[in-house]
């Protein structure tokens, strides 16, 4: 056990190099558990699978993981030390380490306040789909139709959608100690414990469960292709939640005493362990009953799934709880982005929690209308002709706003501040055995890797190729 765990509930402040008493993660467990329940979301649970699926299943997850440690844990490093080293949410931590780049920090900190509540309407849509299973729908919603008529309305998606924002600013109003970390202590350890019942329960009562098993674990060179790559790395951009603030912002929150080294590889861990238990449940079923619907991308969860489970012996019931666990999976992530940005308002304007919770839950219902009735009455908007208003504000911050502020920040670290600066910081908590592996990462294959990200992501956004 971590000695640096507090075992009181309550606030742990520290100050911030403004002066100002800043709330704190009570120890390691509580810091890298937030994390994980950040980074871990509805991107781990159908994103992964659908792309592992897509883009050669196991040669998909060598590179994955190959990626992970590191283009991933380099960026992580940056940005938790960035955040501890500066005390502040991501508008001053930028301005801190050079006034030149405060820009950064402002378009870090719209990314989640844009992010938030498209991501909380389809937490909404989760919501409503665990309730159906658990209320006895499971054959209503295994229809075709069941899905596009749900997103087609008005009162009912509005309604969940809702109810999801009102449990995600209820948490965050309890603050980081009582809210955030206590709850992801909690949800973390439940959610895995849900997804290896599935995995072991499907693989028990499902015929034919081998072929999809070899296909998802056994890398198969002759697949790997370009796309294997760009995907992998795009994948794993966005499900660790970089370039967002929000690591930035938890990285204000640690200790001094915790190693961010350790932590950044635990929480790799667990991101890359849940989205590889999250293909490990998804593919292998999908492809034992019907494997020509695993490139459904979106309508995989929603709209394939359904169908599994009423086929399945007790689908009903392991329905009930892949969504439910679908449910916490998207409670954490929507928590932490809501964090990112009270932490920003209170920095920023210094303002009450309180009030700044209200500002942002406000703000997040009035943009989520948005793309809650994207689909119903104000279905013929079009961007570019094909993006409806949610499908917009993913593309516009996940494949361009993103990577543009990560490509900035290893300019930031490699060119103005130097690597040196970063590696001071993490080094106050003991020796940073891979600060070559960073240095290397952080200055010359990162910022490659991003370009990559960046061109193909808005050419196949705006239709010049096709993937």
């Amino acid at each position: 056990m971590d000695n640096n765990i507090s075992v009181e509930a309550s606030a742990t402040t520290k100050t911030s190099s403004g002066g100002a008493k800043r709330s704190s993660f009570s120890g390691k467990i509580g810091f890298v558990l937030a994390a994980a329940g950040s980074a871990v979301g509805l991107g781990n649970i159908w994103r992964f699978p659908y792309l592992a699926a897509k883009y050669g299943g196991g040669i998909f997850l060598l590179v994955y993981i190959i990626l992970s440690v590191t283009f991933g844990f380099s960026l992580m490093i940056a940005e938790i030390a960035i955040g501890r080293k500066t005390q502040q949410s991501p508008i001053g931590a930028y301005r801190a380490l050079d006034k030149r780049f405060g820009f950064v920090g402002v378009l870090a900190s719209i990314v989640p306040l844009l992010i938030l509540p498209y991501y909380s309407v389809i937490g909404g849509w989760v919501t409503k789909y665990a309730f159906g299973f658990v209320t006895g729908e499971m054959s209503n919603m295994a229809s075709s139709s069941y899905f596009g008529d749900y997103i087609s309305g008005v009162w009912q998606p509005i309604f969940w959608f809702a109810l999801f924002m009102g449990a995600t600013a209820l948490i965050v109003l309890f603050g980081v100690q009582k809210g955030v970390e206590k709850v992801s202590k909690i949800m973390m350890p439940v959610l895995v414990v849900l997804m290896v019942f599935i995995i072991v329960y499907t693989f028990v009562t499902t015929d034919n469960i081998w072929d999809g098993i070899v296909y998802y674990i056994k890398p198969d060179f002759s697949k790997f292709t370009y796309m294997t790559f760009v995907s992998a790395l795009g994948q794993l951009f966005y499900s660790m939640s970089l370039a967002m603030g929000i690591m930035i912002t938890f990285g204000s929150y640690m200790k001094k005493e915790i190693s961010i080294e350790k932590s950044t590889h635990q929480i790799e861990i667990f991101d890359t362990g849940i989205a590889f238990l999250a293909g490990l449940m998804i593919i292998p079923a999908c492809i034992a009953y019907d494997p020509s619907q695993l490139t459904k991308g979106p309508g995989l969860m929603f709209g394939v799934l359904p169908k599994v489970f009423d086929n399945m012996f007790g689908g009903a019931f392991i329905g009930a709880m892949f969504f439910i666990m679908v449910l916490l999976a998207a409670l954490t992530s929507s928590i932490s982005l809501m964090e990112t940005v009270v932490s920003t308002i209170q920095d920023k304007w210094k303002l009450g929690r309180k009030i700044s919770c209200l500002i942002v839950f406000g703000t997040s219902i009035l943009l989520g209308l948005l793309s809650c009735l994207g689909y119903s009455v104000w279905s013929e908007v079009l961007f570019f002709g094909k993006f409806a208003f949610l499908d917009f504000f993913d593309f516009l911050t996940n494949s361009v706003m993103m990577p543009i502020i990560a490509l900035i920040t290893c300019i930031l670290i490699s060119f103005f501040i130097k690597p040196s600066t970063i590696i001071e910081e993490v080094s106050l908590s003991g020796k940073f055995k891979q600060k070559t592996l960073f240095s290397v990462m952080i200055k010359y294959i990162t910022p490659v890797c991003l370009v990559v990200v960046l061109v193909f992501a808005i050419l196949e956004g705006v239709g010049v190729i096709t993937v």
